[in-house]
Formats: C-alpha cells, sequence, structure tokens
C-alpha cells in the first residue's frame, strides 16, 4: 500500500499530510506566510514521527506545483526534491488550485454536479491565479492568471452557477454581483486534499523529473523594493 508524503506550499499555509489509499495517516498545517522554510521541515518530522514512518518508507512526495506563491512553491518542491533524492523514491506534481477543487468536495456536502467549480489563489492587487473545474474537480478550463473586474466570468455565469473560493475569491465577492455567483470564505488549501490526486499519479507512475522538475509560476517573480529603505546620496 502506498505511502505518500503530501506537500503544500503555494499559499500562505504551509502544509504537510501524509496517507495512503486508507485515508489521512497525519497532517500539520500552519498559517504563516513568512514561516515556510523554517516550519516546514518540522511539520514533516512531525508527521513522520506520529505516524511512526521513516523518510526511508515512503513510497513518494507529492509536491503543488503551482500556482501560487513564487518563494512558497520554491521551498516545498526543493524540499520535496532533497526527500525523494535521499530517498531514492519518486517524486509527484499536484496542481495546486486541481487540490483546491478536490478539496472543496471533501469540505461542502451541498454541491450541484451543475455546478462550476473555480478555486481561486490571490496574485496581488486585482488579479488571481484560477480555473473551472466540474463537480469531480476534473479540469475544464486552462490555468489563468485573471484580472477582476465587474464583468469577469460574465459569460458562464449566464448559464451556470459559479463556486468561488480560496483566499483570491474575495476580491470577486466585492466586484462580481451575480446571483448565480457562490462564495466560500472559511476555505484554506490543505495537503490532505492533494492525496486522492497523488494516489492517481503514483498507480498510473505519472512522476515528475525530481532533477529539472520546476514549479508552475504562470507569472516570472518580480521583487519589489522596500518603501521605507532609504538609499544615500554618493
Amino acid at each position: 500500500m502506498a505511502k505518500i508524503l503530501c506537500i503544500e506550499t503555494s499559499t500562505t499555509v504551509c502544509s504537510v499530510a501524509l496517507g495512503d489509499e486508507n485515508g489521512i495517516l497525519g497532517v500539520r498545517e500552519v498559517s504563516d506566510p513568512k514561516a515556510h522554510s523554517t516550519k516546514l521541515p518540522l511539520l514533516i518530522e512531525e508527521v513522520l514521527k506520529e505516524s511512526n514512518i521513516t523518510a526511508n518508507e515512503l513510497d513518494a512526495v507529492a509536491v503543488s506545483k503551482g500556482p501560487g506563491s513564487y518563494t512558497g512553491l520554491r521551498i516545498g518542491v526543493s524540499m520535496a526534491k532533497g526527500i525523494c533524492y535521499a530517498s531514492k523514491i519518486p517524486l509527484i506534481g499536484v496542481s495546486s488550485l486541481q487540490a483546491m477543487a478536490m478539496g472543496i468536495l471533501f469540505t461542502k456536502s451541498d454541491i450541484d454536479s451543475s455546478w462550476l467549480l473555480c478555486p481561486m489563489i490571490d496574485a496581488r492587487r486585482m488579479e488571481v491565479y484560477t480555473a473551472f473545474y466540474d463537480s469531480n474537480a476534473n479540469p475544464i478550463t486552462d490555468v489563468n492568471a485573471v484580472i477582476i473586474d465587474q464583468n469577469s466570468f460574465s459569460e458562464h455565469l449566464a448559464s451556470k452557477t459559479i463556486l468561488f473560493f480560496g483566499d483570491g475569491s474575495p476580491k470577486c465577492k466585492n466586484v462580481i454581483s451575480n446571483q448565480n455567483a457562490i462564495f466560500i470564505d472559511d476555505f484554506s488549501p490543505s495537503a490532505r486534499f492533494m492525496l486522492p490526486l497523488a494516489l492517481k499519479a503514483f498507480n498510473n507512475e505519472q512522476f515528475e523529473d525530481t532533477a529539472y522538475f520546476e514549479p508552475f509560476y504562470l507569472k516570472d517573480f518580480i521583487a519589489t523594493k522596500a518603501k521605507n529603505k532609504i538609499i544615500p546620496n554618493r
């Protein structure tokens, strides 16, 4: 029975879960965008210890591959690669948004099969990373960076109920007024939502090239300068 360690670091939530075909064996999570690099190793250690499993007994590591936070994704992928190299096990990449779509199905029992699922990850300002999924968390559209305005998704909302969730959805809630738009405010990404997708990939032997795998950033990283930094005249 395959035991897979799942690592989710694409948002402000740093999450680790261990599971197999019978379900989740252990999970640890912390919500702090600046703690991923320091907390992630500790969370992994705690989950493995709680489940009485060593890294060498894992069958694979699954990691959120994006889109999402540039820094968070790099931290998660680097850690996943290190474990895979040391334990000589395969690496599995899981779409951050598809895992969220899977998660909303786990946490909400009243989702109609005709609804579109629209997970959203905040991309700063009025932009979000998003895609549409059906009621089985299967992708319907490609992942895109979308700038939100009052006309966003109007074509789909004209004929479909859309369920918006994730830390990017409040931007829509404040702008889009449509009776077919439903907003979920209390949803957070979690590594435990990755497990079904990771198990499917493992059974189909859909593995990443550990040496060359890179996160799906969607957009180039743009460094910002501190506003309070004073540069002396030369």
